[in-house]
């Protein structure tokens, strides 16, 4: 075996993931260019940089499938605080049209940055906006800077007010524009290897703000090219009335019309689909993005999470944009999750560990990334160290239950291909200040 870089050691618990659900107490994690090396106990440390990890559990990296890092500047927006979702979006759109790159950096560090000290360590990005100099290429940059892995989706919305569609028209782009950008990200920005730091997924935005035939152009170019397909789907009643007056179906049966089921799609949200699309989506392999605290902030209702978990469909969870979930933390999307499939289904409907599953193996499983997800030797280094030694789960039984249960609801280290992150509870790549700072000034431009 070469050499190890880094070795973590003697954590209270390690929890794998692996096919058996190990859990390892005082165990040690060896890591090598980035990749785990190997697991056990007393490692050999030479040569190796050492975390200790006494007093912590480690787990896999969380994933984040679902987010719109743009809305991180328009949290709170007043109009909009008690508005359902289309109500909400065209309080937004005037404020969106005014966005510009640097927003879209900044935003991304913070949304970023939010995420990874709520131990995230990949998260997806679903940017439907491209007003004045925005490109996707800014949002990419900003996830850099922080150094956490990313899914950057090219969105987009080709159908506004005027043809019956939901955003004024000076938001929307013109169908030509938006398939040649998609052919560009892809061809300039995708790395379809293991270990991609970035990847890139094509996601016009909903069915009420593009056109048929632009959904079916990126499905037939997703196909080509090898890369994912995302959307929002059946979120809400208001969702499922525009899906059945303007296409006369169900969103389901719209995205199985149009090539948008299959192991290389997900979509958010999912309030609302009913048993048949739930078995829809499990032969098809079609995966799914929860997004319960931005469900429950926009009065969307319970998505059939155990059902769809019942029924194979891959599930991961995702803490939508920040104007709707209000915060992008992920551990509290987890715990979340869990109480409201209990809200729904009864205490027993989901346990905490199930919780844990979801926001880490689940949706790498939802992104096809097979080299994440688990802590095993040969996958990525992504592992979250969390301290069970302080306040928050001091009393706590069964310290994995604690992570989803009571918290810590913060990491004390990250790592993203063997990188450090977070240490020590702070951003390593970043000033925290600093980055707070600027997202003041461009929210006092957009404000103005």
């Amino acid at each position: 075996m070469p050499q190890p870089t880094t070795i973590i050691q003697n954590a209270d618990v390690i929890v794998t993931m692996d096919a058996q659900r190990q859990e390892l107490k005082g165990a040690d994690i060896a890591i090598t260019g980035g990749v785990i090396s190997a697991l056990g106990h007393n490692l050999p440390t030479q040569g190796a940089e050492v975390i200790n990890a006494k007093g912590c559990v480690v787990t896999p990296g969380l994933v984040n499938t679902h987010h719109h890092l743009f809305q991180s500047l328009v949290r709170g927006v007043p109009a909009g605080q008690d508005a359902l979702l289309f109500g909400w979006l065209k309080t937004l759109y005037p404020i969106f049209q005014r966005m510009e790159g640097a927003d879209m950096f900044i935003s991304a560090q913070l949304g970023l940055g939010e995420l990874a000290l709520s131990g995230c360590s990949l998260s997806s990005d679903h940017q439907y906006i491209f007003p004045n100099d925005v490109r996707l290429e800014h949002a990419i940059e900003g996830a850099k800077s922080i150094g956490v892995r990313f899914h950057a989706t090219r969105g987009a919305m080709s159908v506004g007010e005027s043809n019956g569609g939901l955003p004024p028209d000076a938001l929307v782009e013109q169908e030509p524009a938006i398939v040649a950008d998609f052919l560009r990200v892809i061809d300039e920005l995708h790395d379809p290897n293991v270990g991609a730091m970035v990847q890139v997924a094509l996601a016009p935005c909903s069915p009420f703000t593009v056109s048929e035939g632009l959904m079916r152009d990126a499905a037939d170019m997703a196909a080509d090219k090898g890369v994912m397909l995302h959307t929002h789907l059946a979120e809400n009643d208001e969702d499922i009335a525009y899906s059945l007056e303007n296409f006369g179906c169900l969103p389901g049966e719209y995205a199985e019309r149009l090539g948008w089921t299959g192991d290389h799609v997900w979509h958010a949200h999912c309030v609302k689909l009913n048993p048949d699309e739930i078995d829809l989506f499990s032969r098809s392999k079609t995966g799914v993005a929860h997004c319960p605290c931005s469900n429950c902030r926009l009065g969307s209702g319970i998505a059939p999470v155990r059902e769809m978990r019942d029924a194979g469909v891959k599930v991961g969870l995702g803490v939508d944009g920040s104007a709707s979930s209000d915060a992008g933390h992920l551990l509290s999307e987890a715990r979340q999750a869990m109480l409201l499939q209990r809200v729904k289904n009864g205490a027993d409907a989901m346990a905490a560990r199930e919780a844990l599953e979801i926001a880490t193996l689940g949706g790498a499983a939802v992104l096809n990334r097979h080299d994440l997800g688990s802590l095993q030797p040969n996958k990525r280094a992504d592992i979250a160290i969390w301290d069970v030694s302080g306040m928050a789960a001091a009393g706590a039984w069964d310290p994995v239950a604690a992570l989803v249960l009571n918290g810590p609801f913060n990491v004390r280290d990250l790592l993203v291909e063997g990188r450090p992150v977070v240490s020590e509870g702070q951003l390593v790549n970043q000033e925290e200040a600093v980055i707070v700072e600027n997202v003041q000034k461009r929210v006092a431009r957009l404000m103005s």
